[in-house]
């Protein structure tokens, strides 16, 4: 009667709840940032050890929730114009070129052919806001002028990392296409101005008006569900030109933050229910992702050096970036810091470069790790050194 459990959906959402508040009392009594805690659990849980619960089926199906849900909720705390400054711009080009620069020459150094060498640059200029952005708000500093400065470049880093990935696909393959390229900026743009002018001069009215409405008062939470759906629909959206499904949903949040509705139940705190759910599953799932079995020793000097260059390159573009406009020492540093978890979004990069031959199942690995180290690493340089109290 019990074989097969582990299969069940009842079994694996109660497993995954449960190391999600494991994960919060460990953290809580290391005095650790909570995602943290959830990473580690998961990696306890998955195939690096016990082997409980993979990542692949509906265990991705919910951590890929958790992602729009989290950035959804983080982009109503936003204004649109916060964010999207000619500034940030300046940040995210340095923040992309470093990396990609010190990946290609160690990748060189490390006697990797050109094509590896192009890929592992590209995985380096990775930018995966999910993280930052949740120690932020769980410290209270999403608001800062150095919170603001990281989501705004991070957008842009996803657009730049876009535009360099295709480039990269084109230069291995040995056809540079630079009206491809176009086309691909152009769609992204094109998507961030659309998408928050509908928001802003229709659906913003729209929620006001069917606040209004009879059936809304009849029922408050049909306001709630609608807003969810606009979500997961801007998500889709963002990866059907290319992007991350997490930039489509911060530009449904920022683009409806200042809705304010009478009769309605706040979709805000509707999001903020669905997200202590599925942010903590998201988290968890991170480390699930991870199979420690195929880094073998041989391996571990190169990831290491490889997250060391990650993280230094990134922190080294984006200080320099905003020491330029005029940010201060502190405030460099935490965004150079903040922008460098590589997370989801480098494995799904080196996950590309697997399946189409680019790289090896051994450069594969290392990527996944050095996306999981950069990840862990933040939240503590984050909590424990720059936001010290």
């Amino acid at each position: 009667m019990l074989a097969g459990i582990e299969n069940s959906v009842s079994f694996q959402m109660s497993l995954l709840l449960f190391v999600a508040l494991v994960g919060y009392y460990i953290a809580s009594r290391l005095n650790l940032p909570v995602v943290l805690g959830e990473i580690i659990l998961g990696l306890l849980v998955g195939p690096s050890l016990l082997n409980l619960v993979t990542y692949k089926g509906f265990v991705e199906g919910l951590a890929q929730i958790g992602a729009v849900v989290l950035l959804f909720v983080v982009g109503t705390e936003f204004k649109f114009s916060s964010v999207y400054k000619f500034k940030y711009f300046i940040i995210a080009l340095l923040g992309v070129i470093v990396p990609w620069v010190g990946g290609y020459y160690f990748a060189q150094y490390s006697s990797y052919d050109l094509k590896t060498s192009i890929f592992i640059g590209t995985a380096l200029t990775a930018t995966s806001i999910a993280i930052t952005a949740n120690v932020l708000r769980e410290m209270g500093k999403l608001k800062t002028p150095a919170a603001e400065a990281i989501i705004g470049a991070a957008v842009i880093d996803d657009i730049l990392g876009l535009l360099l990935l295709a480039i990269s696909n084109q230069v291995v393959m040995g056809q540079v296409t630079l009206v491809d390229d176009f086309i691909i900026l152009l769609k992204a743009v094109l998507f961030l101005v659309a998408g928050y002018l509908f928001s802003y001069y229709f659906l913003r009215d729209y929620l006001v008006r069917s606040d209004g409405h009879t059936l809304v008062k009849k029922h408050p939470e049909m306001i709630f569900i609608f807003v969810m759906m606009i979500a997961f629909l801007y998500a889709l959206a963002a990866e059907l030109v290319g992007l991350s499904a997490i930039v489509g949903a911060f530009l449904a949040g920022a683009s409806m933050s200042d809705v304010r509705l009478k009769h309605s139940r706040d979709f805000r705190e509707g999001a903020e229910y669905v997200n202590m759910i599925f942010a903590a599953i998201f988290f968890v799932s991170l480390g699930v992702l991870i199979d420690a079995h195929q880094a073998d020793y041989h391996l571990v000097g190169f990831i290491l050096a490889l997250t060391v260059i990650a993280i230094v390159a990134k922190v080294i573009g984006c200080y320099l970036a905003s020491r330029i406009q005029g940010m201060s020492n502190h405030d460099s540093l935490i965004i150079g810091f903040g922008m460098s978890p590589r997370g989801e979004v480098a494995m799904i990069v080196a996950l590309i470069g697997l399946t189409e031959n680019i790289i090896s199942q051994p450069v594969y690995t290392s990527i996944i790790f050095m996306s999981l180290l950069t990840t862990i690493f933040t939240p503590i340089v984050l909590e424990k050194w720059l936001y010290r109290s």
